[in-house]
């Protein structure tokens, strides 16, 4: 309950406050709106009939039935997890069990606030620009639809958690699932403004740091409370994500130095959260040294994407990913799990998952099959979510636009909710000329800073 409580923070405040700091002031109300109304709605959906969907009786091998996780009878049982997923601590000896020794409530809260954070990582790629109606549509039906299948086929006894899949905390259940169909779906919304593509400076950078201070913290939770018990696995799993995280922001922080000239804020945060992503998958199930190897890749190949790839490539720069969850989630959860398939302890694997004989490839055979099997479960996650998200979006635009309207596009806030972030004139005009700011928005990425020819019409004005 203390990891669940962990990771709710995360979101509530965490992603809330990170969101209205980082986006542009006219923009701060509804970001934040976006992330509060999504765990909501996640939490009732869960407790009615997702829940059972993704950790209850099966119905297909990718699905479970759906079926309401209320009333006292179930409130009193155990948790039944697929047999032997987890080994759990007794005394001063790990033993195998295959029922928790906790109320099945306690895991009904603990999966739901994984489910929601996904949902609001998926906000963050829309931010800007999706009509709010569209949004409360679309968050139950892509939980419903898309997460409890990913949920249940990886860690609810699926046929992909049946073949070995490693998947220790959501690498790919959440962020690669996340990135990718935040990615699908802001190509079907559609851009921000054109004004709002070209200038889109944070309103509040020390908010965002708040933001991502929660954010980072409550990773002991995310990754901390899989074992589902205070084990070796579980302070393993913690101390790993910290020294990832902090390796790839560093990482992250050295390549804006080298090839920026300058040190990012945002930057720092990018790498920061790469890092936390790619370590998930595997974070109770490598060494110290290969949280590090991982924290070096995140810091550097998202860098890259986001940097060199996303300037280049046309289909990256046709869809407008508010704040690069693509590359920050999709493409970090997508390296964590693959580095998982290499680097995996076999004896942390057997604490994890007793099913199969797993292994990365760095510890010999069978490693290398694992390796596959990583890459394999990750198509399947980014498959089933870009034709899911796809049928989403197609679906909802049918009743509701997906976009808002250019009269609340120009407006923001106040159009939209008739409320403002701040008591503060214009949208932050005052404070945009810093030496920061007025280099070419491809200094650091994320859609946030300015072109040079946008600095310039204003400066000359």
């Amino acid at each position: 309950m203390t990891a669940a409580t962990l990771v709710g923070l995360q979101s509530v405040p965490g992603l809330v406050i990170l969101y209205g700091g980082i986006v542009k002031k006219k923009w701060a109300v509804n970001s934040a709106f976006m992330s509060l109304y999504a765990f909501a709605a996640v939490w009732l959906c869960w407790v009615t009939w997702a829940y059972n969907m993704s950790f209850g009786d099966k119905l297909l091998p990718l699905w479970g039935k759906a079926k309401p996780a209320l009333g006292q009878k179930f409130l009193l049982k155990q948790a039944a997890l697929p047999a032997t997923t987890h080994k759990f601590h007794s005394g001063d000896i790990e033993t195998p069990m295959a029922t928790p020794l906790y109320p099945m409530a306690t895991m009904v809260y603990f999966q739901c606030v994984f489910a929601a954070i996904t949902l609001i990582l998926i906000a963050g790629s829309l931010l800007g620009r999706m009509n709010i109606r569209a949004w409360m549509a679309f968050v139950p039906l892509w939980l419903t639809f898309s997460y409890t299948v990913t949920a249940f086929s990886i860690w609810g006894g699926g046929f992909l958690f049946q073949w070995g899949i490693m998947d220790y905390s959501g690498g790919y259940v959440i962020h690669l699932s996340a990135g990718v169909a935040g990615f699908t779906a802001a190509y079907w919304v559609g851009p921000r403004s054109t004004k709002d593509r070209e200038r889109f400076p944070p309103n509040n950078l020390l908010l965002m740091l708040v933001g991502a201070g929660l954010l980072w913290l409550g990773w002991a939770g995310f990754n901390g409370g899989d074992p589902y018990a205070a084990n070796t696995d579980s302070s393993l799993a913690v101390l790993n994500t910290n020294i990832c995280a902090a390796t790839s922001l560093l990482v992250w922080t050295c390549l804006d130095v080298i090839f920026f000239k300058k040190p990012s804020v945002i930057g720092a945060v990018q790498g920061m959260i790469t890092g936390l992503v790619c370590i998930t998958p595997g974070a109770g199930l490598v060494q110290g040294w290969a949280a590090i190897a991982m924290g070096v890749l995140s810091g550097s190949i998202p860098w890259f994407t986001m940097m060199v790839v996303h300037k280049r490539s046309r289909l990256l720069q046709k869809v407008d990913d508010t704040l690069g969850v693509f590359h920050t989630h999709a493409v970090a959860g997508f390296l964590g799990g693959a580095t998982t398939g290499l680097f995996a302890e076999p004896t942390l694997c057997s604490l994890f998952l007793p099913v199969t004989n797993s292994r990365g490839a760095f510890y010999g055979s069978p490693g290398g099959v694992q390796f596959l099997k990583q890459v394999v479960g990750a198509l399947f996650v980014i498959g089933w979510n870009l034709v899911v998200t796809t049928i989403i979006c197609l679906v909802i635009r049918i009743v509701i636009p997906l976009r808002m309207p250019d009269e609340e596009l120009v407006v923001g806030d106040d159009a939209v909710h008739g409320e403002e972030a701040y008591a503060l004139w214009g949208d932050g005009e005052k404070y945009e000329f810093t030496q920061h700011g007025s280099s070419d928005d491809t200094q650091h990425g994320h859609n946030l800073y300015p072109s040079a020819a946008a600095t310039a019409a204003v400066q000359s004005a």
